[in-house]
């Protein structure tokens, strides 16, 4: 099990991981989301060694790797770490054996043990057939199974993957995603990924952390960060969210209604109206609030539904088709928002059409 507890890291002024804390168990593969400067790679290379935190400590098991108030580091070179960098970062004059074994040398083990566990590692990529084969004559996807196979050589503790699969093109990205995801079944080492692709951590990530601005939004499985996000930007960061503006219309007995702004004579019932939030307020009459839904869990009809809850009249402004869905521009209330549905459901330029709400899909932010 890996412990970050009250982990910082400044550059200067700028914090760029502000006092987090994280539990990884053994054998999970764990993976740190968000975007461009939030501090997933900075928090990456703490674990591993590569950088210093100014605050806390990292705890491997019952090994304490580093904590800044005792004053002790264990170097990267002794936390039996691998690491897989987005740039590969082979040796272009050795071969791939060659590439693989790097780290077995360095540990001084036997010519004939490592050549038994580079064909081990080897194998375990699908790349046994490429051992004499120099690495510069590889493809880019062929080289990050290379630098898989040389990261798990050596049995690490932990595998660290830093956006590995970013400098690929769309196809071979999602061959290597499909790669993970067998070598996460056939391996049991704790793996830690950043990315700042949703698809590759929601099919690869068996807990997901969304970070934002060196702290952390939410924890949780793929599906609890996806279907029950904790806070509005863990909603608008993954997947696609239609927010509306509104209004609290009543608040007793359990049952939240709410009203979209421009459109109060059609209340909606919300089942989760604070969505996990830890709040100290309470929701009352006349609080104004951000109504939020997965635009795939909203219904579209072309007349009033029988006995459907939670439907709202809407005008279509446009429509956009982009192959496997229509992009709606829609007027609802008294804003304008963009409502993707698929492209078995069409309507057209000034319909009136009916959404459908489900009360358990919305979620409520308060302003």
């Amino acid at each position: 099990m890996l412990r970050i507890e009250g982990l910082t890291k400044r550059f200067g002024a700028v914090i760029a991981v502000d006092q987090l804390n994280l539990q990884i168990e053994d054998g999970e593969f764990f993976s740190l989301l968000g975007p461009s400067g939030c501090g997933k790679t900075t928090t990456l290379r703490c674990i591993a060694g590569l950088e210093k935190p100014d605050e806390g400590s990292i705890t491997l098991n019952d090994r304490c790797l580093v904590s800044v108030l005792q004053h002790s580091f264990v170097p990267p070179e002794r936390r039996n770490m691998g690491m897989v960098f987005q740039s590969y970062a082979l040796w272009p004059h050795m071969s791939v054996a060659e590439n693989v074994a790097y780290p077995l040398k360095l540990r001084h083990v036997s010519r004939s043990e490592t050549t038994r566990r580079v064909l081990d590692a080897l194998r375990l990529v699908g790349l046994e057939a490429y051992y004499d084969r120099q690495a510069p004559q590889l493809s880019g996807g062929q080289q990050q199974r290379v630098a898989l196979a040389r990261a798990l050589v050596f049995s690490p503790n932990v595998l660290l993957l830093d956006e590995p699969l970013s400098n690929l093109d769309a196809i071979l990205r999602d061959e290597m995603r499909r790669e993970l995801t067998q070598l996460r079944e056939r391996v049991s080492t704790t793996m830690i990924y950043v990315t700042h692709d949703q698809v590759e951590a929601l099919s690869l990530s068996n807990r997901i952390a969304i970070m934002n601005r060196g702290k952390v939004e939410q924890v949780g499985s793929p599906e609890e960060v996806y279907s029950h996000p904790a806070t509005p930007y863990a909603q608008g960061f993954l997947g696609r969210t239609l927010t509306l503006p509104a209004r609290v219309v009543s608040a007793s007995n359990g049952v939240t209604r709410i009203a979209i702004d421009g459109a109060e004579q059609f209340p909606l019932e919300v089942s989760h109206p604070v969505n996990h939030l830890q709040l100290s307020q309470v929701l009352g009459p006349g609080d104004e609030v951000d109504l939020s839904i997965r635009p795939e869990q909203v219904r579209a009809w072309s007349q009033p539904p029988e006995g459907q809850q939670n439907v709202v009249p809407a005008k279509v402004c446009s429509a956009l088709f982009v192959g496997d869905r229509y992009e709606y521009v829609i007027d609802l209330g008294r804003s304008t928002h963009v409502l993707p549905l698929p492209s078995s459901e069409v309507f057209r330029t000034d319909d009136r059409i009916f959404l459908e709400f489900p009360a358990a899909a919305l979620a409520v932010w308060p302003r």
